[in-house]
């Protein structure tokens, strides 16, 4: 396979500008260490008219279109922009600046301008609709014409078959809606980078293990605080260890409420009025395509089709959650009793009283897990399971052979399957300033057809010497790596086809398909190591693990069923609602009977997933549709007997993770599975049946 994209077009761009220049780096890698800041914005200014030539040139064909002059054509149109565009948002989201979210904030509505364009060209348009017209004559093949159907509804969504007066008024939208989400999301990076609880003596630090002070004091050296400081960040992977284990109640509650009021405070960071307007703009949006509500536009192109399936998924896991939550908080009222906390309990009391209950009920402690936890031992852990299941072996690029990367923590691996090399794979997993929150999977560069594709995962871990993981980090850092092999395993012929680029209520099935294996006994009985004496983790530690999985599992579900049908009434409202943010909110929460003690996961001022991007807005929801896939999915291997069952393991790889978008989801589903998924599985795993 080649290392680089297709043949990119010849530009007149600014003499030096490596953004334009030919990439001669190992592999067709961004030159990382010769990209500033001011390189974007004139780039962007060459590559987007060049895009716009491509498609110009595929729609003044004199000849009616064929499948290869109009839609191959457009699927390898714009190259040299998408890849500029990918490393700008890669290096916006994880090795931000000033300078960068300058360009940012300049740039952002031009993309969704160029976007517009794409989608509102008359002539390209005529020539995609006049072959979907006549795609059961044209002899296509099923990925040929999964494309021609797939680029055909981005056009009409995206506006195509409006009346010219609508199509102005869209363009106009979604330029205004690019400039809100990237405020959102500024805002949000200078909420969180602004704070942090610093911890001042050995009274602030009571309770909490060796590992969370290590990475506490990383955090505070990392902000330049004096040598032996500690600081906690509201990253979740410190402040959660910190908000289970500090026997300090105030300053649980001071960092617990410091957390829900990111994006929430008056002055120019405020998120409150950016997220209102998102929202009025997408009514009408929706409105302009004849939708009653954003949710109904947006679920068109949803396995769930309609926001009824939805609530009926989730309304599933909702009243059982509840019930079970308040089993569960008998057992905390009777710990906090027992230890002289006060019983009524504050939402920065449950993550420490279910520990000690767990402690106490499981005798397990997470202080007691995390030296077997090392980053290093579970990357090779996840290395490992891809291996057994796909073949797959990772050689990491370093001394003399290593690559200039966005940052000196990330790492770089070349990745072979049967000796052969199909990818690129970046790991960059700690936290600091000027990375933004939360984990995720990205591209610098698709697969297609010849093509090489460049994954990167991010994770936001406190780093440490060693760095030492939380149960619940390892699942999260499996989580992302199974969205990168879903980049890395892809065999599309064509881009908007390949990878990640499903339905999105599709893409979480390959991502959380794979957590099941980092609790299976045998991958951690291999790599779960001490990381001071080297031995293995004992087996009754393993039992106790086991025996816990399913321990405040009502919790995490009203936490996460919570925020999921939140967002789902807020998008469902009818076109032309007046939204009060925090209003709506406290009044779902109220009528939902989200439990105060337990709370939201994610607030509407800092939820990324629905205002820092459309990916999410009326889908927080795809998280619970795809674990009905993924629990119902790996009760396979169950059934086989082997957690890396040979012909699971491949009709895994065929339909799921090499498929892409090449199948219709459901129809990809069925293949692996034999049959449709059932929701039992799902609530099983939960602990809720």
């Amino acid at each position: 396979m080649d290392s680089t994209d297709r043949a990119l077009p010849t530009t007149d761009g600014p003499a030096g500008n490596p953004l334009l220049d030919d990439w001669t780096t190992p592999h067709g890698l961004p030159p990382f260490d010769r990209v500033r800041a001011e390189h974007f914005v004139p780039a962007f200014d060459v590559a987007m008219p060049a895009h716009l030539r491509e498609l110009d040139a595929i729609a003044a064909q004199a000849a009616p279109p064929t499948f290869a002059d109009t839609l191959e054509a457009f699927d390898a149109s714009g190259r040299l922009l998408r890849r500029i565009e990918l490393l700008f948002h890669n290096l916006t989201a994880s090795a931000s600046s000033k300078e960068l979210q300058a360009a940012e904030r300049e740039l952002a509505p031009r993309a969704a301008a160029h976007e517009s364009a794409i989608y509102l060209h008359a002539g390209l348009f005529a020539r995609i609709d006049a072959l979907h017209r006549d795609r059961a004559r044209l002899g296509l093949r099923p990925e040929q014409l999964r494309l021609l159907e797939r680029v055909h509804l981005d056009f009409v969504r995206a506006g195509a078959k409006l009346d010219p007066a609508a199509k102005a008024r869209s363009a106009e939208v979604q330029t205004r809606l690019a400039d809100l989400t990237t405020r959102f999301s500024q805002n949000l990076l200078a909420d969180e980078g602004a704070f942090a609880l610093e911890l001042r003596g050995e009274a602030d630090l009571a309770g909490l293990p060796e590992s969370v002070r290590a990475a506490a004091r990383g955090a505070a050296e990392a902000r330049g605080l004096p040598a032996g400081s500690h600081a906690i960040t509201l990253s979740a992977s410190l402040a959660e260890p910190f908000l289970t284990f500090s026997t300090r109640r105030d300053l649980r509650e001071t960092l617990w409420r410091a957390r829900v009021a990111r994006g929430a405070h008056d002055g120019a960071n405020d998120n409150r009025p950016v997220a209102a307007e998102i929202m009025a703009l997408r009514q009408e949006l929706a409105a302009l395509h004849g939708f009653s509500s954003y949710a109904a536009y947006e679920l068109v192109d949803r396995m769930a089709g309609e926001p009824a399936a939805v609530l009926e998924l989730l309304e599933k896991a909702w009243q059982p959650s509840l019930a079970k939550a308040a089993a569960d908080r008998a057992l905390l009222i009777e710990q906090a009793r027992a230890i002289g906390e006060p019983t009524e309990l504050a939402a920065w009391d449950w993550r420490y009283l279910a520990e000690k209950v767990r402690q106490q009920r499981f005798d397990l402690d997470d202080a007691e897990l995390k030296p077997f936890f090392t980053l290093d031992n579970m990357i090779a852990a996840m290395f490992g399971c891809a291996e057994r299941l796909f073949g797959l072996t990772f050689t990491e690029r370093t001394g003399h052979a290593a690559v200039p990367l966005h940052h000196p923590d990330a790492r770089l691996w070349e990745v072979r399957r049967h000796g052969e090399l199909i990818a690129l794979f970046i790991g960059d997993n700690y936290a600091r300033v000027g990375k933004r929150s939360g984990a995720w999977m990205s591209i610098f560069r698709s697969q297609s057809a010849g093509v090489l594709p460049i994954v990167i995962n991010n994770n936001n871990f406190a780093k440490a010497a060693p760095t030492l993981l939380s149960f619940d980090d390892v699942r999260t850092l499996f989580h992302e790596f199974g969205h990168g092999l879903h980049g890395m395993l892809s065999q599309a012929t064509y881009e908007r086809l390949a990878g990640t680029s499903v339905l999105r209520d599709y893409v979480e099935l390959p991502s959380q398909i794979f957590e099941n294996w980092a609790g299976e006994r045998e991958v951690l009985t291999r790599h779960a190591r001490h990381h001071a004496t080297g031995a293995p983790i004992p087996d009754a530690l393993l039992d106790k693990l086991e025996a816990a999985r399913r321990f405040n599992q009502a919790w995490a579900t009203v936490q996460y069923v919570a925020p999921a049908l939140i967002d789902m009434a807020l998008h469902s409202l009818p076109n032309g609602t007046a939204i009060d943010l925090p209003a709506f909110e406290a009044s779902e929460c109220a009528r939902l009977g989200v439990p105060g003690d337990i709370g939201l996961r994610h607030h509407l001022s800092h939820f990324a997933h629905l205002f820092s991007t459309s990916a999410y807005a009326a889908g927080y929801y795809v998280y619970m549709w795809a674990e009905v896939l993924d629990a119902d999915g790996y009760d396979a291997f169950r059934e086989a007997g082997d957690p890396f069952h040979a012909a699971t393991a491949e009709r895994l790889h065929r339909h799921v993770y090499a498929a892409g978008n090449t199948v219709e989801p459901a129809a990809g589903f069925r293949a692996f599975r034999g049959r449709d998924p059932v929701v039992g599985p799902m609530l099983a795993k939960r602990g809720l049946i």
